[in-house]
């Protein structure tokens, strides 16, 4: 299984890991999760090409004892929080008007340098301080959005980590750190999950079903194929970084497995789910986080023709190999740390904080999925056809306020090594002016906006000089307009690079396939009821529900009334008893120990 260095992968937006300027030390690389030190790095390709014919050699007089079974490799774990992804330093090494793997978008604005002590202050003002739920029916709804169940935030990490795979060859990387001539352009192909085909990446795939993705079913559990350490084969070891996010993985491998089944060829299969997922992205994930107004606007629909991009700002000087702004990719695309919920029922009455000190449940990955984890897509999404539960995980609202448990992120996450940087928004924030990004305001008058003043975004102190960091700028905006979407600077920056992107790519179903279309209505819960990738216990009724009675028959055959009864009074004092063990020990949800430095 190939492995991947410090910056091979990329950074995903949603960690808010891999960035050089996360220490106050002179320490700019760090391990993330334990043991990852030395796994080697070697190269993933997309494509889809079978190995050429074997000649066969002249048949042996006897029969040769057969070989032993080829040992699978070893899988790589994925890693976060070390290094820059290659090239993302391009503004600060080689000049604001570059493009290569990276670029800025607003080339002519300058970077945004405010002192590190008052985005140290502001991150600290960025933690909500609540402890994760017991339960999620008790969210405070005023703190969600009706419109985005959760499931979304973790398409949208699986998005990020498509589009930001770095596929380059080792021995490339190595001849280019800056990634200026030998680069992978972002792409929504799925290479996350096909790696570069059942030639090129043979781990991923079943030796004893041609064209099959491997798979892991275990204990009730759809989980990720694993070797014997439990580390998964995937074509982007992120994938695996959550338990959320790798068993929506195992989704597109049920899926593509499905259609082998029906007797698709493996590349009709590739492309049906390319397409899907493609369109899932512009028709169903970007009108929820943007609006369905700024999508349709950004592209134009002509008969005959290739779906066009219209946007005004993200525009490649050279389309065939477009770039990765950095305006993207360390500031807008990051809204989705806003969203994420301290905890996550990921069945019915099991509710789970996303981190946990050690000993207690939580939802970190690169391991195999316990059994009890198992994933009801119910409370993630809105699956047709089933009934919406009472606490189905919603997103939190797009604003200026994290979750308790990213303020102290565990060691799992971020090593303990001498001024590592824990805070999720403070290293958000400092890689933001490492990567040289421009102020909020001045990216807001490029676009012919009016931008918010420091007072309303309420940065008061002086030393701001009137500018704000881009990241807090976009979840600011989002915030006073209610946080159920981006708002204009946020929105018109996701949007052109997703659609501009899917634009640039000649095999996406924009060029294609300019007329794909799965159906009326169509959206992440008919995705998932396509790929059977509800678990059968989602739909049994919880036992404390018996099935209702039939009502008894008189010996004249005629049904006997019920005798009158007095209803029993609601008692509103005493809570639902939670299963022993239910609720969350205060010292599984609350942050490792230590300050938030």
């Amino acid at each position: 299984m190939h492995g991947y260095g410090d910056e091979t992968a990329g950074v995903c937006p949603f960690s808010g890991a891999g960035d050089g300027g996360t220490t106050r030390s002179a320490v700019s690389r760090r391990a993330v999760l334990a043991g990852l030190a030395g796994i080697a790095a070697l190269p993933v390709m997309s494509g889809t090409a079978l190995a050429a014919p074997v000649r066969r050699p002249p048949a042996p007089t006897s029969t040769p004892a057969p070989p032993p079974p080829a040992r699978r490799p070893r899988a790589a774990r994925g890693a976060h929080a070390v290094g820059n992804p290659r090239g993302s330093d391009i503004a600060v090494r080689a000049g604001r008007d570059k493009e290569a793997r990276f670029g800025v978008m607003f080339k002519k604005l300058p970077a945004f340098s405010p002192p590190d002590a008052l985005l140290t202050a502001l991150a600290v003002a960025m933690n909500d301080g609540k402890a994760p739920l017991s339960d999620v029916k008790d969210s405070d709804v005023a703190f969600d959005i009706a419109g985005i169940p959760a499931g979304y935030i973790y398409l949208g990490q699986f998005i990020d980590h498509d589009m930001t795979l770095d596929k380059t060859p080792l021995t490339q990387q190595q001849q280019d750190p800056r990634a200026m001539t030998n680069y992978d352009t972002p792409r929504f192909d799925l290479a996350s999950v096909y790696g570069k085909g059942p030639a090129g990446s043979p781990e991923l795939y079943d030796p004893a079903r041609p064209g099959h993705l491997l798979c892991n079913d275990h204990d009730g559990v759809r989980d990720l194929p694993r070797d014997d350490v439990g580390a998964a084969y995937l074509g982007d070891p992120r994938n695996d970084e959550n338990l959320i996010v790798a068993q929506l993985h195992a989704v597109f491998l049920r899926l593509h497995n499905k259609l082998r089944d029906e007797g698709k060829t493996f590349e009709q299969a590739q492309q049906l789910v390319r397409w899907h997922y493609q369109w899932l992205i512009v028709n169903d994930y970007l009108p929820r986080i943007v609006g369905r107004d700024v999508v349709d606007r950004l592209v134009r629909r002509r008969r005959g023709g290739p779906i066009e991009f219209v946007g005004r700002f993200y525009k490649p000087r050279n389309p065939r190999k477009p770039y990765m702004p950095v305006e993207y990719s360390g500031a807008a695309y990051r809204f989705g740390h806003s969203m994420i919920r301290a905890e996550y029922e990921v069945h019915d009455q099991h509710t789970v904080p996303i981190f946990a000190n050690e000993g207690h449940q939580d939802l970190r990955g690169n391991r195999p999925v316990p059994a009890d984890l198992w994933i009801d897509w119910n409370y993630f999404f809105e699956i047709p056809g089933m009934s919406t539960p009472d606490d189905r995980n919603m997103s939190r609202k797009i604003d200026t306020q994290l979750s308790l448990p990213l303020s102290t992120l565990p060691p799992t996450v971020v090593a303990p090594t001498a001024g590592a940087i824990v805070s999720l928004a403070e290293r958000n924030l400092l890689r933001g002016k490492r990567l040289g990004l421009p102020a909020g305001q001045d990216v807001a008058v490029a676009m012919g906006l009016e931008p918010l003043t420091n007072q309303q975004l309420g940065l008061t102190d002086p030393g701001w000089k009137g500018k704000a960091p881009l990241w807090f700028y976009v979840l600011k905006e989002a915030e006073l307009l209610g946080g159920n979407r981006l708002g204009p600077v946020g929105g018109t920056i996701v949007a052109e690079v997703v659609l501009g992107l899917m634009a640039c790519d000649t095999t996406s179903y924009f060029t294609a396939n300019p007329g794909f279309d799965p159906g009326p209505g169509y959206s992440m819960g008919d995705f998932l009821l396509w790929a059977d990738a509800i678990d059968p216990r989602a739909f049994e009724a919880p036992e404390d529900e018996p099935a209702e009675e039939e009502p008894a028959e008189g010996e004249d055959g005629e049904v006997e009334e019920e005798a009158p009864h007095e209803e029993e009074p609601e008692d509103d004092e005493d809570p639902e008893l939670l299963e022993p063990g239910e609720a969350p020990d205060p010292a599984a949800t609350s942050p490792v120990p230590g300050p938030v430095v």
